[in-house]
């Protein structure tokens, strides 16, 4: 149960002055729904505005504050901006623009004749000085003295600067004095102010101390509770596996083994016959194999008269990973069953009552196989693919479908930094399949600018007359206003008028059954190009494809071209993936294609986009929602994450748990960071 000190942070934002259905909207797309989260969207970056006395004390480029006096509107014909015309103390002109409605309150906030003092960014057209869309406008000086130096959030559709400050001012008014969970020499010897005192600090100026000490709090509570489940881990009992081999024999393979495959596997043998349950990470490059490795995890349980379930984010993937398993395990009499949220009736029933007489070996699903009606009669085993789409409270819940706890083996195929992986998955041994395996081939990877469009519709012409098929991969789903962005929507209906129905499109928006529809068409060979956004990235395995087209590929990090690039190849067929370029590049982006180019090593690509990316998103997941931090940036948790790992040991190993005053100050951390699964796994937690 969450502390009494945290409830008024996990006060609906609903609640705040001004804040009704219509507000709510924004917030929701921002994740800003609550107190907490409003005092958590610290600034992106800083205004400083400089007060002058008249233009001539200003440099073009400058954000300054400055008296004007109007002294005429002038429309323009066509698309031309309002302007008005003001002049300074001096008799300097300045003319204030604007673009599309704003027109009309622009007249009514700087009428003809009167002094007005107006903050924005002093530029130049031409001969003449110009702001373009002032930031502030006030009849007094004093209205202005609070914007000289001016946060600047982060906003979407329906949300203004002005509106998020007035937000964040309020959330953070009922801000409790709480406990100091960090240990109190560290605190001392970087100098970092206190909980409350940091965040007011972040959102009032550039302070890199508070942001270091928000971060910190953040990677500590992420750390600690990792470790809690690591803790916990090692005093279950679980059931140990020892198999007799009788079914991995006749398993038929058309390949080989490799050195990782089977290293893999035989650190995945040891851990399960341990009587602690096994907590194990497999990380995988696309195509390195890692379900033949989970496989070989799930018949040990079978043959030690166990279950075993493998939980996928989606349908597609769920329905796609069973027909491979029954491929693999024919002639074994093993029996697989799939379980997914549209099973209903007789079809359902019969799975339930194979789980629970036994009858069923193995079970494919998505989260269908963990609600409250399913059982088994003795689930041994877990296999989690694509890890990071979900959460270990999600896997806490599975945890309690077995008579003892379950050993459990998570798989990613987004590779990750050795030196994040602390980060994400501290709580888990990890096993790394480095080698693809032979056969496999190279994927002929060019970059092409946008303006060779019609060479590449060509080409693609060419591909899919010749039988081939293709994906089609845009930036999102549909352009918004001012945008040069590649809408997926536009782009499919471009592709239709010249190919028809030999084209579907799939994205993130449509509901599930028209998602599977267009994927099965695709999958079956009936449609020909599968125009998409990244919600192909995972998982989609289509053998016949064998040229990806990725528009504006500079738009992505590096280990999602990685992901989406490795949806070809899957075949005996030589593949291209073609990366269209903007005209518009940057150094960055340059390089980055040119590695794309260079190597098709996802571990690689991984470490070089941590070197590129910098104080960027976190290896591309956030353009998915999928990072585990809001706070800390990527150079933080490179500088912090070691230090709060330690601190996270010796509070468990030395300083007795959640137990003491210093104990209790930190689980208030982690229900602030609600990582407070945690904190339940605790005895009487």
């Amino acid at each position: 149960m969450r502390p009494e000190a945290l409830n008024p942070l996990f006060v609906e934002a609903q609640a705040l002055e001004g804040v009704g259905p219509k507000l709510m909207r924004p917030l929701e797309k921002l994740g800003l729904t609550r107190v907490r989260d409003l005092i958590y969207h610290l600034p992106e970056r800083f205004v400083e505005r400089h007060a002058v006395a008249d233009l001539d004390e200003a440099t073009v480029g400058e954000n300054i504050i400055v008296a004007l006096t109007v002294r005429e509107h002038r429309s323009s014909t066509g698309r031309g901006p309002f302007r008005v015309l003001a002049e300074d103390a001096r008799g300097n002109v300045c003319a204030i623009s604007y673009f599309g409605r704003a027109s009309y309150a622009a007249k009514k906030a700087l009428p003809v004749g009167e002094k007005r003092w107006i903050a924005g960014r002093l530029d130049q057209y031409g001969q003449m000085l110009q702001m373009v869309h002032p930031d502030h406008i006030a009849e007094a000086a004093s209205a202005l003295a609070g914007q000289v130096r001016e946060p600047v959030y982060g906003l979407s559709e329906g949300m203004t600067l002005g509106r998020i400050t007035g937000l964040v001012g309020q959330a953070l008014k009922p801000v409790p004095d709480l406990p100091e969970w960090c240990e109190p020499g560290l605190v001392e010897r970087m100098g970092w102010p206190a909980w409350r005192e940091a965040l007011e600090l972040a959102h009032r100026g550039p302070n890199p101390l508070a942001r270091d000490r928000l971060a910190y709090d953040e990677l500590l509570a992420n750390g600690l509770a990792l470790m809690l489940v690591r803790a916990s881990n090692r005093t279950q009992k679980g059931l140990a596996l020892v198999g007799d081999g009788r079914l991995r024999s006749k398993l038929s393979l058309p390949f080989a083994l490799t050195g990782a495959q089977q290293r893999s596997i035989a650190e995945i043998e040891g851990d399960l016959a341990q009587s602690a349950p096994m907590l194990r990470l497999l990380q995988g490059d696309v195509g390195s194999g890692k379900t033949v490795v989970a496989l070989n995890a799930m018949l040990i349980a079978v043959e030690a008269g166990a279950q075993a379930a493998m939980l996928a984010p989606t349908e597609i993937l769920a329905r796609q990973h069973h027909e491979t398993l029954m491929r693999m395990v024919q002639g074994t009499g093993v029996e697989i069953a799939l379980l997914t949220g549209r099973d209903k009736g007789r079809a359902r029933e019969s799975i339930l009552m194979g789980l629970l007489d036994g009858s069923i070996d193995i079970l494919v699903g998505t989260h269908a196989i963990f609600q409250e009606a399913v059982a088994y009669k003795n689930l041994a085993l877990a296999v989690i693919d694509e890890q990071h789409r979900f959460g270990v409270s999600q896997r806490l819940l599975l945890a309690r479908k077995g008579r003892r706890a379950p050993h459990f083996l998570a798989m990613t195929a987004t590779p990750i930094p050795r030196t994040l992986t602390l980060a994400q998955y501290g709580e888990m041994d990890v096993s790394r399949l480095d080698e693809l395996p032979p056969g496999r081939q190279a994927i002929d990877t060019r970059v092409i600018a946008i303006d060779r469009m019609d060479d590449v519709a060509g080409a693609l012409a060419r591909h899919l007359e010749g039988g081939g098929q293709a994906y089609w991969v845009c930036p999102m789903v549909r352009e918004s206003e001012g945008d040069d962005l590649a809408a997926a929507e536009a782009r499919f209906a471009a592709l239709k008028v010249r190919f028809g129905d030999d084209v579907v499109l799939v994205h993130g928006q449509l509901r599930p059954e028209q998602k599977d529809a267009a994927m099965e068409r695709f999958s079956s060979g009936a449609a020909k190009l599968l125009v998409a956004t990244t919600v192909i990235e995972v998982g989609v395995d289509v053998p016949n494809a064998t040229l990806m087209v990725i528009e504006q590929a500079e738009r992505f990090g590096l280990a999602q071209l990685h992901q989406l690039r490795g949806r070809v190849g899957r075949g005996s067929e030589k593949s291209v993936c073609l990366l269209l370029r903007s005209a518009e590049l940057s150094e960055t982006g340059r390089k980055r294609l040119a590695l794309m180019r260079e190597t098709q090593d996802g571990f690689r690509l991984a470490e070089e986009d941590l070197e590129l990316r910098g104080g960027g998103e976190l290896l591309g997941t956030r353009q998915s929602g999928d990072t585990p931090f809001r706070v800390a940036t990527l150079e933080q948790i490179q500088k912090l994450l070691p230090i709060a790992h330690d601190d996270a040991r010796l509070l468990i190993e030395r300083d007795g748990g959640l137990s003491g005053p210093r104990g209790e100050a930190a689980r208030l951390l982690l229900y602030l960071f609600e990582r407070d699964w945690g904190v339940q796994l605790l005895r009487g937690g």
